[in-house]
């Protein structure tokens, strides 16, 4: 468990009250243990953050996509703030390893779960947001979760966008997902996956859910497969 000093140093903020930034690394585990101590969990700093960043997303594409229809919009939004992308985002800044977190938690492998690092994402956002106010909690999100918008789409909607080009390009083929590893043990277990079309196997992917583990190797087919054009070129073999 590093110092949250480091992490001010990381993401280029520094806050007034600390307090608010160990808050947002506290999970609910943590706090549990810590209760007769009156220590307070990261929850409600999710609460807020979450809406914080809804707001500074939504201000940020309607700025910077001024043709996107409001339908398509929230799609893309939705790729933004989902727990997969936000915990890609946090895993970038090595949120996980300033996580406060119960024993339990600790040895069951919290600390790279999506659904905790993504939920601190969203905490450490709203204690920005407490502390230094709105610019600086949206400054935040522009430079580490709007940084790479149509990449983070792309791996959003990667399965279903690699269906629809496998249904296209390779007629008559289906794509399916094969399991071919399981690493570490049954509390903590990592799912390795490979892609098929066909008979064909193309890229892994790997992840502590299989789910996340097919997203994955979809996204890296998909970029395996890109064109210098741009375009998406399969070639059969």
């Amino acid at each position: 468990m590093r110092d949250v000093k480091e992490l001010e140093k990381m993401i280029g903020f520094h806050f007034r009250n600390h307090e608010l930034l160990e808050n947002a690394m506290r999970h609910s585990s943590f706090a549990n243990e810590c209760r007769l101590k009156g220590i307070k969990d990261n929850e409600r700093l999710e609460f807020l953050g979450d809406a914080v960043l809804e707001l500074a997303s939504s201000e940020f594409l309607f700025k910077n996509y001024p043709t996107l229809p409001e339908g398509e919009m929230t799609k893309l939004r939705a790729s933004i703030v989902c727990e997969p992308t936000l915990a890609q985002c946090a895993a970038d800044i090595e949120l996980g390893s300033f996580l406060r977190l119960g024993k339990g938690e600790e040895l069951t492998g919290g600390r790279k779960r999506d659904s905790i690092v993504s939920d601190a994402m969203e905490a450490l956002i709203g204690a920005i947001y407490l502390d230094g106010g709105f610019a600086n909690a949206k400054e935040f999100v522009e430079r580490f979760i709007l940084n790479d918008v149509e990449n983070k789409k792309l791996f959003y909607d990667s399965k279903t966008i690699l269906q629809e080009l496998v249904q296209s390009r390779f007629k008559g083929e289906t794509m399916s997902y094969h399991l071919i590893g399981e690493e570490g043990p049954d509390h903590d277990k990592t799912f390795v996956v490979q892609l098929f079309i066909g008979e064909k196997g193309f890229e892994k992917g790997s992840g502590r859910t299989k789910k996340s583990a097919e997203q994955q190797a979809a996204y890296r087919t998909i970029i395996a497969l890109k064109g210098q054009t741009g375009d998406y070129v399969f070639k059969k073999h």
